[in-house]
């Protein structure tokens, strides 16, 4: 475990002398920050749990491969691997994007010194400047747009750190969505048994085709109000600020746009969203047409699904029961989602086997 000591000795070969920490909040993860100030200078501290390698995925075809080495390894996620933050932000910032800069690092200790973004978070700036919303949404969707524009490479590489950037493929997607069985509908009392549970997969397969009407682009995974800075001062894409990638993978354009869209912690207009939509796809030089809508639909009854079991997870296992009052939120996209075309078979699996879901 990393002491105060360690970080002390870390900052003072990283250059920083009589420096204050000052914690900011997390989020949901194990991740930790603190702002570390020195002579009018600031930077962030992220304090990560150390890694085990064994929890990410090896590269190797099999299936069985991923259910062995567990649940990061199956949804694809980084989860305490700096290395992924390290190089999908040098991958972004040499592409005009304002991930921060990286200004130390230490991956045995779990250490990164990272450029200070300021607090302007897009949340909390637009509930002081509920004038600007709009222009601010207008921005992040052409980031977003400009992101998708933009060619990376798989295997990225910053100085001394590697790391390899995968699909968001169905056993992902898969995983993610079995969230909502295994903590949402337990809740509730519904136990779905081998049966029922190979029928929910059987139609989100179906409904995981229609992502390949539009070539992949690299998601964030978690780009929404208040994982997003307004960086005022700087120009075009660069306005904002991105935190919280490591997760990136190759996925289907819509997803990064739901999770802005459809965000768990404030609401968006349905009024706002189709203009949003339209503009993103605009930007991003796709038709948007039935196949892009169905997708988009289906994008969000995937994460949201996958979002209402981490929510109540968090509450039962994680004791962190802030995450109850956003369920009725995340539901309300969800319903959204379900009364599309698209998602008419997933409605009635729902309504047959976790009825609940539709009640208020």
């Amino acid at each position: 475990m990393t002491t105060s000591k360690d970080i002390e000795i870390f900052l003072n070969r990283s250059g920083w002398q009589n420096f204050e920490r000052t914690q900011i909040k997390g989020d949901a993860s194990s991740r930790r920050y603190e702002r570390v100030s020195s002579k009018n200078q600031n930077a962030i501290l992220m304090i990560t749990p150390k890694a085990n390698p064994k929890n990410y995925e090896i590269e190797n075809k099999k299936t069985n491969n991923r259910e062995r080495i567990g649940y990061n390894s199956l949804a694809r996620l980084a989860g305490n691997r700096l290395e992924a933050f390290i190089c999908v932000s040098n991958e972004l910032r040499i592409r005009g994007f304002s991930a921060p800069k990286i200004f130390a690092s230490d991956l045995d200790m779990g250490l990164l010194l990272l450029e200070d973004l300021g607090d302007n978070l897009f949340s909390k700036f637009i509930q002081n400047n509920k004038n600007q919303e709009k222009k601010l949404y207008y921005a992040a969707v052409d980031c977003l747009a400009a992101i998708y524009r933009c060619t990376f490479s798989r295997k990225m590489n910053f100085k001394n750190s590697y790391w390899e950037v995968k699909e968001y493929d169905d056993l992902a997607m898969l995983t993610e969505v079995d969230l909502l069985l295994d903590w949402y509908a337990k809740d509730l009392g519904h136990l779905i048994d081998n049966q029922a549970r190979q029928e929910w997969h059987s139609i989100w397969k179906k409904l995981f085709v229609t992502f390949k009407s539009a070539a992949s682009g690299l998601g964030l995974r978690d780009f929404h109000a208040e994982n997003i800075f307004w960086l005022s001062e700087r120009q075009e894409v660069s306005k904002i600020g991105l935190i919280d990638f490591q997760d990136a993978l190759f996925v289907h354009p819509s997803y990064d746009l739901v999770s802005l869209v459809e965000d768990a912690r404030r609401d968006v207009s349905p009024e706002l969203e189709e203009i949003l939509i339209d503009r993103f796809c605009q930007k991003a030089g796709i038709k948007n047409d039935e196949k892009f809508q169905s997708a988009y639909a289906i994008m969000g009854a995937q994460r949201n699904s996958k979002i209402l079991g981490i929510f109540v997870r968090l509450a039962k296992r994680d004791k962190k029961l802030q995450y109850i009052d956003l369920i009725p939120r995340v539901k309300k996209h969800l319903m959204r989602n379900l009364n599309t075309p698209a998602c008419y078979e997933l409605r009635q699996w729902l309504e047959q086997h976790i009825p609940e879901i539709f009640y208020d």
